[in-house]
């Protein structure tokens, strides 16, 4: 089968099966090896030959090793060195050794195959990982945080690994000996010399050029030019693209260089993903599954145990560890890369390879399950979580209760403080809540949803109510239990759209503020002062489109729960604010004293106005 003919065959069926695996929840990575194992040979062997395209699916990887280069800034490093370069190596080390032990003992091989192999298992999957943690909303938490900064330490040490394969390979070439590293300390620091005074002035050259297009093809330039300059001094190609990414790690033209590759690279990964799933044997697993179903939890444990061990060494929590060890059980796919290296440089056999690749792909299969096991079960079991009990509010009668403490309710508090006026905030957040408070601040704990909380934040005897939760329906009950036990207070509500306005409207909430909206008008004003509209104009276009938006809402009140109507409002409003616009863009002059009033107030957007006004 040609090659063309073959690799036409994996894209159609990865645009099938792909996303059909992404919809069950499934990782995109384990996409990509179900679809090379459907049409390999162990399947439907529509497509058996993957020696036809392995060389193009290995530009994957080298584009990844440079993608890893680029997100190597000195800054981001040298701010996350305790979590990368101290838990990792921990990590790394400690997993390591023990597969390498096991290899050893378990599977009869030599101290250069168990080295290769307990690195290689030692090594977790970072696409599959942030995704997984991504799709559980959980990439900003403590453990989420170390389990980046760990699987970057892993990108890291796959890059000596793989360039030192060929030297425990022993080959009697210029792959080892002290020719071979004064090569590569020679080309490096051609490189950086090249990357600091002909590579960046070559970017600016292009960019000023306008042909945007053009960055993306200099970017590969670069990268292929430094790979076909490291294939023929027989350095580690990998190693050549992830340097070239290092050393334009901090060029301005970091982020767009690794925007236009990331789809070539994102391509080029998946046609790797399904050669190594096309020579993934699933008979091993029928003949052996005791086997290599136990191997793979074995890989899964140990890598557990080594994390949680260090992490709790580390003084992490029970639950951070935990969840930690289990976001990293599984191997990974630098582990597909480098037993295919080290199969080719015959430092594991093909028979030790295949077994090795069906159980990295087993755990992968099993991480989610693991996951839902440790963090429904598990967890729960060893740390249980008890729920906090809500703050006991002094009696301190603040004219002013703020609800809710986001961003909205911080400016209010702030702007209060600084105008020595006292006040009570309240927020659902307890991780909110302490954070305030190590910084000194006076914020309780507490659900204003509940009328006790209320009362015991002095509502009785408040001036001004604040309510500003993000949740429409609780920011719904509140206004409503206000409205109607305590008319005479005054309520100051954020809303989070126009929809909200009309069902706080029809309580009889009088002052709303939409969330952005003010933002969005006072940039749209310094937009139009930024294209040399005068001031006058400025803000009388900024003001004209504020007053009918106001008449619009008014107008969709009664109409805002039938959607033609709102529809038809809209347009009819919108048709008319075009008709005002251009009546104004004939007015040329004004008065010279209306001017200079204007002139005073246009400083800035009137943002004392609300929806009422």
């Amino acid at each position: 089968m040609s090659q063309l003919l073959q690799i036409t065959i994996f894209l159609g069926a990865s645009l099938l099966l792909v996303p059909l695996a992404k919809r069950f929840g499934i990782a995109t990575v384990l996409g990509y090896l179900f679809t090379g194992i459907l049409l390999g040979p162990s399947v439907l062997n529509i497509a058996s030959d993957s020696a036809a395209i392995q060389g193009l699916a290995d530009y994957g990887v080298i584009l990844l090793m440079f993608i890893i280069g680029l997100e190597l800034r000195p800054q981001r490093l040298w701010e996350m060195r305790k979590s990368i370069f101290l838990m990792g190596s921990l990590q790394v080390g400690m997993s390591a050794m023990i597969l390498a032990v096991l290899a050893f003992l378990v599977w009869q091989q030599g101290i250069a195959a168990s080295f290769v192999i307990g690195t290689a298992l030692a090594l977790s999957s970072t696409a599959f990982v942030l995704q997984l943690l991504a799709e559980k909303q959980q990439l900003n938490t403590t453990f989420g945080q170390q389990s980046f900064a760990v699987l970057l330490f892993q990108d890291i040490a796959a890059i000596p690994l793989l360039a030192i394969i060929p030297i425990l390979a022993g080959t009697q070439s210029n792959h080892h000996g002290m020719a071979y590293f004064a090569a590569i300390v020679a080309t490096f620091s051609g490189l950086f010399l090249f990357s600091r005074y002909m590579m960046r002035p070559f970017f600016r050259f292009v960019a000023k050029s306008g042909a945007h297009e053009l960055i993306t093809a200099v970017g590969l330039f670069i990268v292929l030019g430094v790979v076909t300059l490291m294939d023929v001094l027989g350095i580690s190609m990998t190693l050549g693209a992830f340097l070239t990414g290092v050393l334009l790690a901090d060029s301005e033209f970091r982020h767009e260089l690794e925007a236009s590759i990331a789809p070539f690279k994102g391509l080029l990964l998946g046609l790797f993903f399904m050669t190594v799933g096309m020579t993934t044997s699933l008979s091993l697993l029928v003949d052996k599954p005791a086997l290599i179903i136990g191997s793979a939890l074995i890989l899964m444990l140990v890598k557990s145990m080594s994390l949680t061990a260090i992490a709790r060494y580390l003084k992490y929590s029970w639950r951070n560890s935990l969840m930690l060890a289990v976001c990293l059980a599984q191997g990974g796919e630098f582990a597909f890369v480098i037993l295919k290296v080290a199969s080719s440089e015959k430092v594991i056999t093909q028979v030790v390879s295949q077994p090795l690749t069906l159980i990295v792909t087993l755990s992968m299969v099993l991480t989610p399950i693991a996951y839902w096991l440790v963090s429904r079960w598990i967890i729960p079991l060893i740390d249980p979580e008890q729920a906090p009990v809500y703050d006991e509010i002094p009696d301190s009668h603040n004219p002013m209760i703020i609800a809710g403490f986001g961003r909205f309710g911080q400016t209010i508090a702030r702007i209060a403080h600084l105008q020595h006026q006292p006040f009570t905030a309240i927020d659902s957040s307890i991780d909110k809540v302490d954070f305030v408070r190590n910084y000194g601040g006076t914020l309780y704990y507490g659900d204003v949803t509940q009328p006790d909380i209320l009362r015991s934040a002095g509502i009785e005897h408040a001036k001004v109510f604040i309510l500003a939760i993000d949740d429409i329906e609780d920011c719904m009950n509140v206004a409503r239990h206000i409205r109607l036990n305590y008319p005479s207070l005054k309520l100051l509500v954020r809303a989070r759209d126009r929809y909200h306005v009309h069902l706080l409207r029809d309580l009889g909430v009088q002052h709303i503020w939409r969330e952005n909206y003010l933002s969005s008008l006072g940039m749209a004003y310094r937009a139009l002062r930024e294209l040399d509209i005068s001031e006058a104009d400025a803000y009388k276009s900024i003001e004209l489109f504020r007053d009918y938006d106001e008449k619009l809402l008014l107008q969709q009140q009664h109409v805002y729960t039938d959607e033609q109507k709102v529809y038809e409002t809209h347009r009819n409003a919108l048709a008319e604010l075009q008709h005002l616009f251009e009546s104004d863009a004939q007015i040329r002059q004004e008065p010279t004293g209306v001017n200079l009033k204007r002139g005073l107030e246009q400083q800035r957007i009137d943002v004392t106005r609300d929806e009422h006004n």
